[in-house]
């Protein structure tokens, strides 16, 4: 039987479905306690625009972005006195703060925060005790709070992702060679005019085993390249997409096309001035100006070089109750699906949009920046130079 026609001058939107998924007792305790209303269902989910034109309208005007790392004290005094324990996980990205709750930081140590996460990329904090609308707040600090017209929201409290495997895997089954969640490299909201900065995810339920994340860092991928091959890419733009697909108004019969937007295949963080990789294999298409062979070519080498370094990344333990903030101008990261559904994993995911991305040819690496060149590097640098 054919497919019925749409009749695209009265449906704009697809109605959300019901969900019937029993909710993590961990998340239930933790929602009802910040007031949050279940009596409707749980989660709330938008009604999803149909039409690729609609998309590109939300968020399609530049907005003032004034970045909270970048007008911070440099030397974080107001944070790092006021922890137990800050510890750096790897050499070159991750650090644990203890004894802080994020919910009660002070503007200077939210601003202290920021920069923190820009020059290590993801920062974690255990035992938190926040709500959904504190977690919110927070992410308002930081830029304008990404409200996605598709994902699963908790209810009255817009712009906190619901992020539920388990949920997920009603619409996208997953089983071990395929799995599930986010289980693959990627970086959050590429497609957008202005796409995410700092991400803040809260676990109030994890698996016993398994379920950990992974974090690559971009600063790190940048310098794993040889001079001249920076040089190669310093400057040039790729095409970026969304994840999800739309129907082309104009003509709907296409078949799906995704939002797609042009940014810098290397970007400069505006807190530290330094450059970073900005590749996803999940989500760059191509690299302007290249045949599709060529582009082809040297993305998949990009992306092999951010994933197949183990030590430019860092793989994270949850524990419940446990907050990871990272930086996604600077990383990508990967949701590893080995506890393969036999465990609930739930939590609630705050985005900030950060402003539109640049590149600047005289910004320094971060190895540059903090002095950490060894004499192959400086070899390097020296004759490209000449």
């Amino acid at each position: 039987m054919a497919p019925a026609a749409i009749n695209t001058s009265i449906v704009d939107t697809v109605e959300p479905r019901k969900d019937s998924l029993g909710l993590p007792e961990p998340a239930r305790r933790r929602l009802i306690q910040s007031g949050v209303d279940l009596s409707n269902g749980y989660p709330y989910r938008p009604l999803v625009p149909l039409y690729l034109q609609d998309v590109y309208k939300i968020r399609n005007d530049e907005r003032i972005h004034q970045d909270a790392g970048a007008r911070a004290d440099k030397s974080k005094q107001h944070l790092l006195s006021a922890a137990t324990r800050v510890t750096d996980l790897t050499t070159h990205i991750g650090t644990e703060i203890e004894g802080l709750q994020l919910k009660d930081l002070t503007p200077e140590q939210r601003d202290e925060l920021a920069l923190l996460i820009a020059e290590r990329s993801v920062v974690f904090f255990r035992d938190q005790d926040i709500s959904p609308q504190q977690q919110k707040g927070l992410g308002e600090w930081y830029g304008e709070v990404e409200v996605h017209p598709q994902v699963p929201q908790v209810p009255g409290v817009l712009g906190v992702t619901v992020i539920w495997p388990d949920l997920q895997a009603q619409d996208i089954p997953a089983n071990f060679r395929n799995p599930g969640g986010a289980s693959r490299w990627h970086t959050d909201l590429v497609h957008e005019r202005q796409p995410a900065g700092i991400t803040h995810l809260h676990n109030d339920t994890v698996p016993p085993i398994g379920g950990d994340t992974l974090w690559a860092s971009g600063y790190g991928a940048y310098e794993k390249l040889s001079p001249e091959f920076r040089k190669f890419i310093d400057g040039k733009q790729a095409v970026y997409r969304s994840a999800h697909a739309y129907l082309d108004r104009e003509n709907p019969s296409a078949g799906p096309k995704f939002v797609e937007r042009i940014h810098p295949l290397v970007r400069v963080h505006p807190a530290t001035g330094w450059k970073a990789l900005w590749v996803n294999r999940a989500m760059t298409l191509r690299i302007v100006g290249l045949d599709k062979a060529e582009s082809d070519l040297i993305l998949n080498y990009l992306y092999d070089v951010y994933e197949k370094n183990p030590d430019i990344q860092v793989r994270f333990k949850w524990t419940a109750g446990t907050s990871a903030l990272w930086d996604n101008r600077i990383t990508i990261h990967n949701a590893s699906w080995d506890y393969g559904g036999r465990h609930p994993r739930h939590g609630t995911r705050v985005t900030s949009l950060a402003e539109v991305p640049y590149f600047d040819p005289e910004a320094p690496t971060r190895r540059q920046a903090l002095g950490l060149l060894d004499d192959e590097e400086r070899r390097e640098l020296g004759s490209t130079a000449e």
